[in-house]
């Protein structure tokens, strides 16, 4: 496998996963969406649908990663090069950040309206985030649209629930084995690891909203402080490294339980 085959895999499917998971959050969050207030099980099928996508299109690449921890797990099993990971991880967050872009133009007059809504100025008046809360009010939960936040604030609790969902999604994908480039998920994989995502979302993604993913979050999170979006509110980087260093962990502990119980 090549370089040019691990940056082209991974930056387009990490923006197609990221375009369609945040996508569907935008859909369900954004005044003027068809899908407002959806709930979330459209946001746990959305997401499943964006990482089985974004699958079939890089398997036969870079063999699909899409994810700083999935990599991490796969170079302690084995079946990436500890060379090749930097070239892995760039390509991630590039992807994600260009995913969360797509999702900005694809919403863009849906984010206008939100954002300049007065119920929705009025609902988050005083929020984190404002130069001055008491004349400028955040708007709207548009953060959430980008990345996670949790529902209860405690660091050791955030961290811990990202590292249990990421050793369930990262030691199922190690469990399947290797698709024919030795070096990710199969077909059926892919499909095997969206219905995992799924049921992360469903059983383990209330505490912290299931990053299970750096780049997932942290990419979109760097676009959300870029876009010119008004009234947005900060980008809440104090919590930021928790859904960067939780699947990390998450993902280096899934890595060295396969080959303690599997290999």
């Amino acid at each position: 496998m090549s370089s040019s085959d691990i940056f082209i895999g991974e930056t387009i499917g990490t923006a197609v996963l990221i375009l369609l998971g945040a996508g569907v959050c935008a859909a369900v969050t954004l005044k003027h969406s068809k899908a407002r207030n959806a709930g979330w099980l459209a946001i746990t099928f959305g997401w499943g649908f964006a990482v089985l996508t974004g699958a079939y299109l890089a398997g036969g690449v870079s063999g699909a990663h899409l994810n700083p921890a999935v990599t991490i797990g796969l170079a302690i099993e084995g079946g990436t090069k500890w060379s090749d990971v930097p070239l892995y991880l760039a390509s991630e967050l590039l992807g994600a950040m260009i995913g969360a872009v797509l999702v900005w133009l694809a919403y863009y007059g849906q984010f206008r309206a939100h954002l300049t809504d007065p119920e929705v100025l009025e609902a988050h008046r005083g929020e984190e985030g404002m130069v001055d809360p008491a004349a400028a009010p955040k708007a709207g939960p548009v953060l959430g649209i980008f990345s996670t936040g949790p529902e209860i604030r405690n660091a050791v609790q955030n961290v811990v629930s990202e590292v249990i969902a990421t050793v369930v999604l990262v030691l199922a994908i190690l469990t399947q084995g290797l698709n024919d480039n030795g070096n990710g998920i199969g077909t059926l994989g892919a499909l095997i690891t969206a219905l995992v995502v799924v049921g992360i979302g469903l059983s383990l993604g209330g505490p912290t909203g299931y990053a299970i993913n750096p780049v997932r979050d942290l990419g979109p999170r760097i676009v959300h402080a870029l876009l010119p979006l008004p009234n947005k509110g900060g980008s809440d980087w104090g919590y930021a490294w928790i859904p960067v260093v939780g699947p990390l962990i998450g993902g280096a502990l899934a890595g060295g339980l396969y080959n303690l119980a599997f290999a």
